[in-house]
């Protein structure tokens, strides 16, 4: 599959996505390129970062929705496997499918920091017109007044204005007070504590009272509010000192942007990033961040399935992927509740046991992880016994070499390959 073909399929998946800024060949083109840095990371020649340019670009063309994420990560860990490694038999098959992987978070990580730097953007460009026509108002005050109502009223972004001696709201757009969820005339005359509430008003309210005392002249932060209804709404807020020629505070102005739907999104590639695609158990990156943040004694166990190749061999990826998840599944409820359940790769899992009590609590863990991947599994109509060989070890606190610790672990898993007496072969291993 070529560079053009691959944008085509691309530009065809982004198809409805948003109203791009440019044409439909100019978008393949972009695609193309963009394919063109993707699949040499698939192949091994570029560093996973140059995912995150390539969704960099496509906020810059304007699709900034979370559908243009999961439809782009799709043609990353589908298409652009496929026309790297089109055989799944092929060696390097399962390398590719996993730098794909790895590709697919930095895309969306990158899509996030993206669109997170482009939202700020635009909120600082509205703070600095309301400030600028609130200060023109001095000199020229009925047109300057003109267009601060104009900007006040129209906003997409909540403003409101506070009484500096007071403490009192003085007006509020109708944004603002959607995002409240409370009625645009309800909120002039009264508090910020009485509109916002004691339990939103929280860590703001030291910086506000700042504001008022005039030590500050702005702050900035992101706030979590309930709305009366129960639901919630997440906040930038921006609050700026007004002051007139003489240097005296005349009012407080605030601007805030709804980033409720930005959290939730970046949230959820922040998920897809630290769990594998396939089983939903935490990957690589965040089981060695947990390890290398872990609070010690820490107890391992390393898994390695001891008939999985020959079930995939025998009934092909598609069935191999069913009885990964299944025993995912087991795994994750197995480790439950003082593991973390990880798939490292391929058919290798692993368990970390934080604040570990001693052997004890690490034997009786591990005895449950292998009872649960002992249970057969039904494959193509029948029960299969998959079995697995396991590596333990225990260290007093956080290790301070992991690649030492997980050397140590995994000898321990293969001289437990070696050593265990080995079960009655499963029909499913000898196809005939």
């Amino acid at each position: 599959m070529g560079s053009h073909e691959l944008g085509v399929r691309w530009a065809d998946a982004l198809d409805g996505v948003v109203a791009p800024t440019l044409t439909r060949t100019r978008i393949e083109e972009l695609l193309a390129e963009l394919g063109e840095g993707l699949l040499a990371v698939l192949r091994g020649t570029a560093e996973p970062g140059t995912a995150r340019q390539a969704a960099s670009a496509l906020v810059d063309a304007n699709y900034r929705d979370a559908a243009a994420v999961s439809r782009s990560i799709s043609v990353i860990c589908r298409d652009m496997v496929d026309a790297v490694c089109p055989e799944r038999d092929e060696p390097e098959y399962e390398q590719v499918r996993q730098r794909a992987i790895d590709a697919a978070g930095e895309f969306a990580a990158g899509f996030t920091a993206a669109l997170r730097s482009t939202a700020l953007a635009e909120q600082e460009s509205t703070l600095a017109a309301a400030l600028a026509a609130v200060r023109e108002a001095q000199s020229q005050r009925q047109l300057s007044e003109a267009r601060f109502a104009a900007i006040f009223a129209g906003a997409s972004v909540g403003i409101g204005t506070i009484d500096a001696d007071t403490g009192r709201v003085l007006d509020v757009n109708a944004t603002f007070a959607d995002m409240l969820g409370v009625p645009q005339d309800r909120i002039p005359g009264r508090t910020v504590l009485e509109v916002l509430g004691a339990d939103n008003i929280g860590p703001a309210y030291d910086r506000f009272r700042l504001l008022l005392l005039g030590q500050v002249d702005r702050f900035r932060m992101e706030t979590h509010t309930m709305r009366p209804d129960g639901s919630h709404t997440d906040i930038d807020l921006s609050m700026s000192v007004v002051r007139d020629a003489d240097g005296r505070v005349r009012f407080l102005i605030g601007v805030a942007v709804d980033i409720t739907e930005r959290k939730a999104l970046a949230d959820r590639l922040w998920h897809d990033a630290h769990h594998d695609n396939l089983t939903g158990l935490a990957n690589r990156v965040l089981f060695f961040d947990r390890l290398a943040h872990a609070d010690g004694p820490l107890g391992l166990c390393y898994l390695d399935l001891d008939r999985f190749k020959a079930i995939n061999d025998a009934h092909g990826h598609t069935v191999g992927d069913r009885v990964l998840r299944t025993v995912a599944e087991r795994l994750r409820a197995a480790a439950a509740p003082e593991g973390l359940a990880a798939r490292i790769g391929g058919d290798e899992f692993i368990v970390l046991i934080e604040n570990c009590t001693g052997p004890a609590q690490l034997a009786a863990v591990t005895e449950r992880l292998l009872a649960a991947v002992s249970q057969p599994i039904v494959v193509a109509g029948q029960p299969v016994s998959i079995g697995a060989s396991v590596g333990t070890t225990l260290v007093d606190r956080r290790p301070q070499d992991v690649d030492a610790l997980m050397h140590t672990v995994d000898s321990a898993m293969y001289r437990d390959k070696a050593i265990r007496p080995r079960d009655v072969p499963d029909p499913a291993d000898h196809p005939r």
